[in-house]
C-alpha cells in the first residue's frame, strides 16, 4: 500500500510538471492528447479497472475526443473532451455509477476538491520517523475559507468599482513592498505549476465514500410491483394526494389515476392535434396565412418553444402516470394508446420544426442557432423513442436518465467529427446566389475559414458594398455632399449649393468599402501568421497546418 501511496504521489507531481512543460504558452493541440495519453496510463495503471466495460468505452471516447481536438481544434471539441473526462473520472473512481450525468458531476466534483483530497494524501507521506501531518494540517482549516474570500472578492470587484479599485491598489502594494525581493520568481509559471499538480490530483486522487454510487446502486431500469404500505408512503404518492385528496388512499385509486389520465391525455392530445393541423395547413400543405411581422426566424423560435414545452410536458405527464403500479393495471390499456398517440403527435411536431428549419436555411443559409435546432430535434426524437419504451415495457425514470444520457453523449463526441466554421462558410458561400448572405456572420466565424475567405475574396469583397462596411463609410459623408440643392420659398428664388457628382461620391464610397474588407481580411491573416509563429509543435493541430500550409503556398 505504501508503495502505491508513493507511486501516485509521483504521478501527481510528475503530472503536474508535464501540465507545466506541454501547456505554458501554448494552445490546445497535440498536447492535450499528450496529457490524455498520461491520464488514462495514470487511471488504468490499477488492472482492475480494465475489467470494467464502461471504463474502457469512456476512456476510449476520452482518447477520441483528444484525437478530435487535434484533427478539428473547434471549441465544441475542446467542451466534448473536458466533459468526455469528467465523465471518465466519475466511472473510473466510482465503479457503481450507472449514468453519465452522476459521473459527470462526480468527476467535476472530484476535481474541484483535488486541494483538499490532495492535503489529506500528503498528511500521510513519511518522512523516515517524520510526517507532515503537523504542517499540513492548518492548510486543511484554512483553505476553504482563502477559496471562498477569493472568489467573492471578485465578485464584489465586479459589482462595485469602488471595491475594484481597492482591491486593486492593495494588488498593488503588496507587489511593490513584498513581492520586490521575488522579482526573479516567475510567479505565474509557478501558479501554472501549481494548477497542473491540483488538476493531476483531482483526476487521480477519488473519493474514499461517493455518495452518487450509494444512490444509484439500488435503481433499476425494470418496474417492479410493489404493495403500498398503509402507514408509509413515497414522495410520488404524497404528490397526488395533494392533487386528488382521499381518493389515492381508496381501493379504487389506479382505477381513479387511470381515468384521470385519460381525460388528461384526450385533452392534451385534442390540444396538440389542433396545433398539428395548423402546421398541415400553413406550413406543409402551403395554405398561408397572413399575420403581421410574419416571418421564417418568429415561427421556428416560436415552434421550437412550442417543442421544448410539448415534450417536457409528454415526459412529466407520461412519468407521473406511469412511474408505478398503474402500468400493471389491467384497465391501463386505453391509457397506454392515448400516450402512443400523443408520443406520435409530438413526433410529428418534431417533422413541423424540422421543416421550418430547413426553409429557414434555404431562405438565410446556415448559422450555429440554426444548426443547434436540428441537434436539438435529434434529442427531441432520441428522447421520444425511450419514452415510448419506457411505456412500452414498463421501463423507470431511472432508465430514462440512463439512455438518455448516453445518446447525448454519444451525439456531442460524435458531432466534434465535423468542422461547422468550415461547413458554414462553404455552404453560405456555394448557395449564394438562393440565400441572403451574411457577410458579417462569414466574417466573425474562426481562423479555419480564412484559406475560405481569401479564395473568394473578389466575391466577398463585391458583397462588402451592401454590407454594414459601406453604410458605416456612407454614414461619414457631409451633409452639404448631398444636399443638392434647396429652395427658399420666402425669396422665391433656387438658392443651388455646389453640385457634387453623387454617382461618383457612391462609387468612392463603394471602393472604400472593398478596401476597409481587404484591410480586415489581410489583418487577420496577418495576425494569424503572427500568433502561429510564437507557438511550438506542442500546439500543433491538423485544421493550423491546413491553414499555414495554404498561405505558403500563395504568398
Amino acid at each position: 500500500m505504501k508503495k502505491q501511496l508513493d507511486l501516485q504521489l509521483l504521478a501527481i507531481f510528475g503530472g503536474g510538471l508535464l501540465f507545466n512543460l506541454i501547456f505554458w504558452n501554448e494552445e490546445l493541440g497535440i498536447n492535450l492528447l499528450i496529457h490524455a495519453l498520461f491520464i488514462i496510463l495514470a487511471l488504468c495503471t490499477d488492472t482492475s479497472r480494465l475489467k470494467d466495460k464502461k471504463v474502457l468505452f469512456f476512456g476510449a471516447t476520452n482518447l477520441f475526443a483528444a484525437i478530435l481536438v487535434v484533427y478539428n481544434n473547434m471549441a465544441l471539441n475542446i467542451i466534448g473532451y473536458y466533459l468526455s473526462l469528467f465523465i471518465f473520472v466519475g466511472f473510473t473512481q466510482g465503479h457503481l455509477i450507472k449514468t453519465v450525468f452522476s459521473a459527470g458531476f462526480s468527476g467535476f466534483l472530484q476535481i474541484l476538491s483535488s486541494p483538499i483530497n490532495l492535503i489529506k494524501k500528503l498528511i500521510t507521506v513519511k518522512l523516515g520517523k517524520h510526517t507532515l501531518k503537523p504542517f499540513l494540517r492548518p492548510f486543511k482549516y484554512v483553505i476553504i475559507p482563502i477559496i471562498i474570500l477569493f472568489f467573492f472578492t471578485i465578485i464584489y470587484s465586479i459589482a462595485s468599482p469602488v471595491f475594484g479599485s481597492y482591491v486593486n491598489e492593495l494588488g498593488n502594494f503588496i507587489e511593490r513592498n513584498f513581492l520586490f525581493f521575488f522579482k526573479d520568481l516567475a510567479f505565474d509559471r509557478i501558479f501554472h505549476i501549481v494548477l497542473g499538480i491540483l488538476f493531476t490530483a483531482g483526476i487521480l486522487l477519488g473519493f474514499k465514500e461517493n455518495a452518487l454510487e450509494k444512490l444509484e446502486i439500488s435503481q433499476t431500469e425494470k418496474l417492479l410491483r410493489k404493495r403500498r404500505e398503509k402507514n408509509t408512503s413515497s414522495f410520488t404518492q404524497e404528490i397526488k394526494a395533494i392533487f386528488f385528496g382521499n381518493a389515492i388512499s381508496k381501493k379504487m385509486a389506479l382505477k381513479t389515476e387511470n381515468i384521470i389520465g385519460i381525460i388528461s391525455l384526450i385533452a392534451l392530445n385534442i390540444l396538440l392535434l389542433l396545433l398539428n393541423g395548423i402546421d398541415i395547413n400553413t406550413l406543409w400543405l402551403g395554405n398561408t396565412v397572413d399575420l403581421p411581422g410574419k416571418n421564417y426566424s418568429a415561427e421556428l423560435h416560436d415552434a421550437t418553444n412550442a417543442l421544448i414545452f410539448s415534450i417536457i410536458m409528454a415526459m412529466l405527464v407520461i412519468i407521473y402516470f406511469f412511474s408505478g403500479n398503474l402500468n400493471f393495471f389491467s384497465r391501463s390499456k386505453h391509457l397506454k394508446t392515448l400516450a402512443y398517440i400523443w408520443i406520435a403527435q409530438n413526433a410529428f411536431l418534431v417533422c413541423s420544426v424540422l421543416l421550418r428549419d430547413y426553409n429557414y436555411i434555404a431562405m438565410h443559409g446556415l448559422t450555429y442557432k440554426r444548426i443547434g435546432v436540428l441537434v436539438f430535434l435529434m434529442l427531441c426524437t432520441a428522447g421520444l423513442a425511450t419514452v415510448y419504451i419506457k411505456v412500452a415495457q414498463q421501463k423507470t425514470l431511472f432508465y430514462l436518465l440512463k439512455t438518455n444520457g448516453i445518446i447525448w453523449y454519444v451525439i456531442l463526441i460524435s458531432f466534434g467529427t465535423i468542422n461547422w466554421d468550415v461547413l458554414i462558410v462553404n455552404y453560405n458561400i456555394d448557395n449564394r446566389k438562393t440565400i441572403t448572405l451574411d457577410l458579417d456572420h462569414v466574417m466573425s466565424l474562426s481562423d479555419k475559414t480564412l484559406p475560405i475567405l481569401d479564395k473568394n475574396r473578389a466575391m466577398l469583397a463585391a458583397y462588402s458594398k451592401d454590407s454594414r462596411y459601406s453604410y458605416e463609410v456612407f454614414d461619414t459623408i457631409p451633409e452639404t455632399a448631398v444636399q443638392i440643392d434647396t429652395v427658399s420659398a420666402s425669396a422665391q428664388t433656387t438658392s443651388v449649393s455646389p453640385s457634387i457628382d453623387t454617382a461618383k461620391v457612391k462609387a468612392d464610397y463603394e471602393k472604400k468599402a472593398v478596401e476597409n474588407f481587404n484591410d480586415r481580411l489581410n489583418n487577420r491573416i496577418e495576425r494569424y501568421k503572427e500568433q502561429q509563429a510564437q507557438l511550438s509543435w506542442l500546439s500543433w493541430n491538423y485544421r493550423d497546418w491546413q491553414v499555414k500550409k495554404y498561405f505558403e503556398e500563395h504568398k
